[in-house]
C-alpha cells in the first residue's frame, strides 16, 4: 500500500515538473521575441522588448537610456586595501580622554 502512495506522489511531482518546464520554455520563447533598441539606434547600449519599460536607474536626468557603463571597478591589491581600511579605522576612531574607558 505504501508503494502505491509513493508511486502516486512521485507521478504528481513528475507532472508538476514537466508543467513547470513547459511554462519556462514558453517564457523563454517570449523573451526571444524581436527586441528594439531604446537609444539612438546604434548597436551599443541596452535593448528591450517592444513595449517594455526600462528600469529607472538606466535613465539619465532627461529620461533617455544611458549607454555608458554604470559601474567601474578598479582592482587593487590586498595590501593596499588593508592599508586603506586601517587608515580609515584609525582616523575616524574617536580618541578617549585620559582616564576614560571605551
Amino acid at each position: 500500500m505504501l508503494q502505491i502512495i509513493y508511486l502516486i506522489a512521485f507521478t504528481i511531482l513528475a507532472f508538476l515538473a514537466i508543467g513547470n518546464l513547459i511554462r519556462s520554455l514558453i517564457g523563454f520563447s517570449r523573451d526571444a521575441a524581436p527586441s528594439r533598441s531604446m537609444n539612438d539606434g546604434s548597436s551599443r547600449g541596452y535593448t528591450y522588448r517592444v513595449g517594455a519599460v526600462p528600469h529607472p536607474e538606466l535613465l539619465d536626468d532627461l529620461g533617455n537610456v544611458t549607454t555608458e557603463p554604470l559601474l567601474i571597478m578598479k582592482s587593487i591589491s590586498i595590501e593596499d586595501a588593508r592599508a586603506r581600511l586601517d587608515a580609515l579605522y584609525h582616523t575616524d576612531r574617536p580618541h578617549p580622554a585620559e582616564g576614560e574607558n571605551l
